[in-house]
This record gives structure tokens, sequence and C-alpha cells, in this order.
């Protein structure tokens, strides 16, 4: 299954809603826009969807306002600490930014992401059998 790009009016209101701050970074996850802490994803976009990661307590409190908003990627596959923003969050930027500044917190708790080591490529078995 295609994805879909994201339009580009939500394009923009990500790029208006990354805080600023030296421990963020900016780069693609599923080949969408996304802003990192300490490597460790906060928010993000994915077709027409603008998500955020929240701590638990956080995202009781966000279904308990914005109803259950969970993030599937692929169908049945949910994302388990991050959540879809409704368009009441999408059309008030002081709200959005107070749910992303929990999110951004939220992510800044998490141990920094390890790289991965690079993977020594070995080289291929000769095949010595004869026929």
């Amino acid at each position: 299954m295609a994805w879909t790009k994201s339009p580009q009016s939500l394009i923009d209101l990500f790029d208006k809603s990354v805080p600023p701050g030296a421990n963020i970074s900016r780069r693609k996850m599923f080949g969408y826009p996304a802003a990192f802490a300490n490597g460790n994803l906060f928010i993000g976009l994915h077709q027409n969807d603008f998500i955020m990661r929240l701590s638990e307590q956080d995202r009781a409190r966000y279904s308990a306002e914005f109803g259950e908003r969970p993030f599937e990627p692929m169908v049945g596959r949910p994302m388990r600490e991050y959540v879809r923003l409704p368009e009441e969050l999408l059309a008030d930027p002081r709200k959005r930014a107070s749910w992303i500044n929990l999110s951004l917190r939220y992510a800044e708790t998490i141990a920094p992401k390890a790289k991965s080591p690079k993977r020594k490529h070995l080289p291929q078995p000769v095949n010595r059998s004869r026929a």
C-alpha cells in the first residue's frame, strides 16, 4: 500500500510548530517530516496526520479531552505512545504548542537512542562443491 504525501498546509503547520532547542533535530521518519529530542521522535507527520508522543499520564488526559486517537502507520500496528492531533489542536496554536511542549518534555526524559553499530560485511563463503 502506497502512502500519500502530506498536504503542504500540514507541512507548513508542522514547520511552525517545531519548538526551538539545541537538543532538537529534524529528519524524516517514514519519509515524512519529524522532530526528535535526544534522538527520540516526539512529533511528526504521517500522510494527513500530525502525530505526537505522550507519556502514559498525558495520553490518558489527552484521550479524556479529545477521545481515543492512536496512531497506526499500518492498520493493526499502533505505535503505543503516539496519538494523532485532532482538527481542534491543529487550529489552535496555543493549545497545540502546550501539548507539543508536553511531548518534548516526555521525549527528553527518555534515554538517548544509541547509535547502531555499523555492520561489517563478511565475505561470502566459497562454494567448493563439485558437480
